[in-house]
């Protein structure tokens, strides 16, 4: 991929896609750190439900920390995994408690210490709430990025660290919502609409799930 077509992807993607915010709703960053875990495997507006009841109830780190988990389970039972996922926001908010004082930290070494926080949260933390240039890699990045010959891998970590090479940093940020708004919307997974993207002339899809214009 020349630096001159990246350059073509990034500005279609700017016009295209000009939001940059979280589609999840929160109102402290310790909320988008919870609110991030909860949407793994699920849909952001599902999430945003569960969030308005779990947040209301739980007012701060302290409180989800000293809640009962079963009451938490039954709130988020909606995202689905709600076992696993209530042991990984109570165990972050403990250690949110524990070991950083209620504050979220930046750092993303310090942010993967607490359970149930990957890379991939980390990152989203990291972007929105300190406006640090951060490349969060999901199930759409890696799609979208390797059919466009930005990665090579199938490992979100390395994707993470070889798009952070090929892109410019301004962008590292915005490229998680756009490419998970082109992949819900033209590049699915399954049934990708390549006669609407934009992008299809930059297409190199082995697979041939698209028709390059």
């Amino acid at each position: 991929m020349t630096k001159e077509n990246i350059s073509k992807i990034l500005e279609l993607l700017d016009a295209y896609y000009p939001r940059t915010e979280s589609f999840l709703e929160y109102g402290e960053p310790w909320q988008l750190l919870v609110a991030t875990i909860l949407s793994a495997q699920c849909t952001d507006n599902r999430v945003n439900e569960v969030t308005k009841v779990l947040f209301a109830r739980f007012g701060s780190p302290r409180e989800l920390a000293d809640a009962d988990p079963a009451e938490v389970e039954r709130i988020i039972k909606p995202v689905g995994l709600f076992r696993a996922k209530t042991a990984s926001i109570v165990g972050c908010a403990k250690g949110l408690c524990e070991e950083f004082g209620g504050t979220v930290p930046s750092d993303i070494e310090e942010l993967v210490t607490l359970p149930g926080v990957g890379r991939k949260t980390a990152n989203v933390v990291r972007s929105h709430v300190f406006g640090l240039p951060s490349v969060v890699v999901d199930t759409h990045v890696k799609r979208v990025s390797k059919k466009l010959g930005l990665t090579d891998t199938d490992d979100p970590v390395k994707a993470e660290f070889e798009l952070m090479k090929v892109l410019p940093q301004d962008h590292w940020s915005r490229i998680n919502i756009q490419f998970m708004s082109l992949g819900r919307e033209i590049c699915k997974a399954r049934s990708p609409k390549c006669d609407e993207c934009f992008l299809a002339q930059y297409c190199r899809s082995q697979e041939k799930t698209c028709q390059k214009r």
